[in-house]
């Protein structure tokens, strides 16, 4: 009976430390990549949105921006030793990230990489729908995760993961802190922070979509070695004054390029830059 109860103790608190591991490295959380799709879908052409929602079964992007971290409970080899590699890139030095060697045939081993892949699944002819249907809803997912900045972050700490910090006196790690709290910290519903910070300016679109995936990782790269200057780590009103406006041009920026990304993979009309979106 003893054994029995230890055995059953033991499985519990097993899946207690998978469950809060997986949620650490969750970016953005759920209202994050929310927010994410929602302006996307506010930017797709008539016809990508046909194609897009022909893939996803009629769900709304907003819907599927979660999906790739809801799966990763999912117990099949693929979902706990593969796609986590899929999320985040770690690099010391920009001497090291090298966008021009990827290899369409070439192992994913980080966001970048799997970022180009589901790219090309999703352009070629000959791709099937069902896999199609499974790097578009990875694509929508990860575009958001390399915005976060501290998915271009340090291996050591596992993207500021190990990294423990304060904010108005609740105990999180920096990664945490970016990924959920700050946005909470709004107290808005996903659709009520998009209708705050989606924007029309055809100048600021065109400037956002004038980059590919690999600028991407850059600007996260660059912008995480400030973040990673921790100074008390007793965070309040200072660091949403410093932070917040970042966290919500990310937002936005991830948005924008998901929808320019989405019409010149599914709309052959459009044309890459402001042309391409939808307008008002």
């Amino acid at each position: 009976m003893f054994n029995r109860f230890f055995i059953m103790a033991t499985m519990a608190l097993s899946l207690l430390f998978t469950f809060t591991f997986s949620q650490s490295a969750i970016a953005w959380g759920k209202n994050g990549h929310r927010i994410v799709g929602k302006i996307a879908e506010n930017h797709l052409t008539p016809t990508t949105l046909k194609e897009v929602y022909k893939l996803l079964d009629d769900d709304k992007l907003a819907e599927v921006g979660t999906w790739a971290d809801e799966m990763r409970s999912n117990p099949s080899e693929f979902w706990q030793k593969k796609s986590p590699r899929w999320h985040y890139i770690s690099i010391s030095s920009l001497d090291h990230f090298h966008p021009e060697q990827y290899d369409h045939s070439s192992e994913i081993s980080n966001i970048y990489i799997a970022i180009r892949r589901a790219i090309d699944v999703l352009k070629s002819p000959s791709t099937s729908v069902a896999d199609k249907k499974h790097y578009l809803r990875f694509l929508v997912h990860l575009v958001a995760d390399v915005h976060q900045p501290l998915h271009v972050g340090r291996s050591e700490d596992r993207g500021g993961n190990r990294i423990d910090v304060r904010f108005f006196n609740r105990e999180v790690n920096l990664h945490t802190l970016w990924d959920t709290t700050l946005v909470e910290n709004e107290q808005l519903s996903y659709s009520e922070f998009v209708d705050f910070i989606d924007t029309k300016n055809p100048q600021l679109v065109q400037e956002y979509l004038a980059t590919r995936p690999a600028d991407w990782v850059k600007e996260s790269f660059h912008l995480v070695q400030g973040i990673y200057e921790v100074g008390d780590k007793d965070y309040r009103y200072n660091y949403v004054y410093k932070y917040m406006p970042l966290v919500k041009e990310r937002l936005l920026q991830a948005g924008i390029r998901l929808a320019g990304t989405l019409n010149e993979i599914f709309d052959p009309n459009s044309v890459a830059g402001i042309s391409s979106l939808k307008q008002p």
